[in-house]
């Protein structure tokens, strides 16, 4: 059974269309992941209890049932209500897993195996199922189970660190940054999965560790010298863990802005009048000139005081200098499209991140009620004779 022929409402357009997806996943990671594939055509069955998903409750929302979170985390998907606990609802989840051509699941690894719903299980009902785990430790170490969420895993992946070499003091970074990077890889994941199964009719195991995805995206850059045996310098990118890197205040406001190429320096200080920093030769190439980032922030910030945040961006416009003033977060959701709810009424919509020129992503079902299609899907499930 595929999903583009069950799923009621508009139909989807993503390149995802026709493939089913069976949501076992909690909070923010999972359920962003499995968003994403959902937004990309997906029909994807999230299962709840009956108390609903975590994202539900978290932060002020329109609905009893919707925050502002699960709104957009939520749409597109549609909400079973099983007891995990139960016999029927374990063997109903099963049957569901048989028409599902993915599994995304972010239950801790021993509550999966306790449940039969595991990847070995899951395999038994259908072999070429993809299955996307992901948790906060990898399955082979001595970790597995133990909970990770995103202030546990920021600590454990260098992120705190890094925010240590910049303050003097770790630090959590203000946005839920593990949660949705690792939600990013396991959606990649899945579709390079189902990639791999078309080209050979095999499904796999895909597994997403939390700490270990954090330490690939930190250690991109922060690797830096200490990646080379024996090291050639610490651990750790000079020019991004400058306490002087960040927004600029203006006359009237504040501008992030990065003169990036070398000339994009002397033409910066010499608009501002300081052509001793022009011709600086800490500033004459982008080496010298990321050995000493402290300097070139603390001279950057101090010209940029000197005109208001509209003259500076004209200025790097025309100078071709990459410049941005500050947006406010709510000035970013007011720029945000909406839509009208059945049950929640009118919200801003976060529009998909990916546009595909002849697959259009799509938000083409509002967030569901909690169970609010137990009932339809568990009617296909009896016209499709699944067991």
């Amino acid at each position: 059974m595929s999903a583009a022929s069950s799923a009621t409402g508009p139909p989807a357009t993503g390149p995802l269309a026709g493939h089913r997806v069976l949501d076992l996943t909690n909070v923010i990671m999972g359920p962003y992941a499995t968003q994403i594939l959902a937004d990309q055509g997906a029909d994807v069955i999230v299962v709840e209890p009956r108390s609903g998903d975590t994202n539900r409750l978290m932060g002020p929302g329109p609905h009893p049932q919707l925050s502002g979170i699960s709104l957009n985390l939520m749409r597109n998907k549609r909400s079973v209500t099983l007891d995990l606990k139960s016999p029927a609802g374990r063997d109903a989840v099963r049957r569901l897993l048989t028409t599902c051509d993915a599994v995304v699941a972010s239950y801790r690894p021993g509550a999966l195996r306790r449940m039969s719903l595991d990847y070995a299980r899951a395999r038994e009902l259908r072999p070429d199922v993809v299955y996307c785990q992901g948790q906060g430790f990898p399955l082979d170490s001595d970790r597995a189970d133990e909970p990770a969420y995103d202030d546990i895993v920021q600590a454990a992946s260098g992120l705190a660190d890094a925010a240590a070499r910049v303050s003097g003091t770790p630090a959590l970074l203000p946005t839920i940054l593990a949660d949705k990077v690792c939600g990013l890889v396991m959606a990649q994941a899945v579709t390079a999965a189902l990639l791999h199964r078309e080209r050979t009719g095999t499904g796999q195991h895909v597994e997403v560790p939390m700490v270990e995805a954090m330490r690939s995206f930190v250690l991109v850059e922060h690797g830096a010298g200490a990646i080379a045996q024996p090291p050639v310098a610490d651990a750790g990118y000079p020019r991004i863990l400058s306490p002087h890197r960040r927004p600029q205040r203006t006359l009237d406001g504040w501008i992030s802005v990065l003169p990036y190429a070398p000339g994009h320096y002397a033409d910066l200080f010499a608009e501002a009048g300081r052509r001793d920093l022009a011709n600086d030769p800490r500033y004459a190439d982008r080496r010298a000139a990321i050995r000493h980032s402290d300097s070139l922030y603390r001279d950057v910030a101090e010209v940029m005081g000197t005109r208001t945040t509209g003259e500076w961006l004209g200025f790097c416009a025309t100078a071709g200098i990459p410049a941005s003033a500050v947006a406010t977060l709510d000035e970013i959701v007011a720029e945000l499209p909406t839509t009208d709810h059945p049950a929640a009424g009118s919200h801003r919509v976060i529009p998909p991140p990916a546009r595909f020129s002849r697959t259009p992503s799509s938000v083409r079902r509002g967030a569901p009620l909690i169970g609010q299609d137990t009932d339809e899907v568990l009617a296909e499930l009896e016209r499709s004779g699944a067991c």
